[in-house]
């Protein structure tokens, strides 16, 4: 048996026989886990009712021979207060950590979706306003830490860098430049954007949701940002939001 100690966040909880909890957490060393609490719902020595969502905790946790990870204590290291208050904004973070969980976090990307599901929790507690399309902000942003990021900032076709607006080719996961897309025609799955909405896709992939934008966007800005954002999850990592829960597409 090993035991390893880490710092971990709560993504869902759920119980099991009559005081044990099974817990999902993002862990900063060894990504998205399943954790076994034997006795979680009960115990105040080792966890301090402290397993609640988005909660930010120091854990102990032993490997069984059977592979299982039981968490053995927990320290709760912060917690958000206002969030569990505010029913909208809880929906969004909720929102975004089933994406968390439907995407999955290995090993070698967690330290950056550790940071940045964390700073969101930061900010979805304190941010006075929060930015309009913040759950597929999210989404972009956890795609790039993983190796998911499509390239915004030049023409998939000849390379140019874009200082204009172009056309998001959401199958081919890149840009095509204003001359390109005249050559080539219009693509099958392509989103027209314009430069505001290629420089706030960029803006997005580059900054923690602390320092998103969260000024009103014009419609037509918003809904590029949008389907080139969904289109780009769908087609690429297969997954796509729908009755309140990730489905596999």
């Amino acid at each position: 048996m090993t035991e390893w100690a880490d710092r971990a966040l709560v993504l869902r909880m759920g119980h099991f026989r009559e005081s044990d909890l099974w817990l999902r957490m993002l862990s900063r060393r060894h990504g998205l886990l399943t954790l076994f609490a034997f006795g979680g719902s009960r115990s105040r020595r080792r966890f301090c009712g402290c397993l609640d969502i988005f909660n930010s905790l120091h854990c102990r946790v032993r490997a069984g021979r059977s592979g299982f990870l039981n968490l053995e204590e927990a320290v709760l290291l912060g917690g958000p207060r206002v969030l569990r208050k505010d029913w909208r904004r809880m929906g969004l973070a909720v929102n975004c950590l089933r994406f968390v969980e439907a995407l999955g976090v290995p090993p070698e990307g967690a330290d950056d979706a550790y940071a940045l599901v964390e700073d969101l929790r930061v900010t979805l507690e304190s941010a006075s306003v929060l930015p309009a399309l913040l759950p597929l902000f999210f989404r972009l942003r956890l795609a790039g830490a993983l190796g998911f990021a499509p390239d915004l900032g030049r023409c998939g076709l000849c390379g140019a860098s874009l200082s204009g607006g172009g056309q998001f080719v959401v199958d081919e996961g890149h840009v095509r430049c204003a001359s390109c897309r005249a050559a080539a025609g219009g693509a099958r799955y392509g989103v027209d954007m314009d430069a505001d909405g290629l420089d706030l896709l960029r803006h997005v992939q580059q900054e923690w949701p602390s320092g998103w934008r969260t000024g009103d966007l014009p419609a037509a800005v918003r809904h590029a940002c949008a389907r080139a954002i969904d289109g780009f999850v769908q087609y690429h990592l297969g997954l796509a939001w729908e009755g309140g829960h990730f489905r596999k597409v």
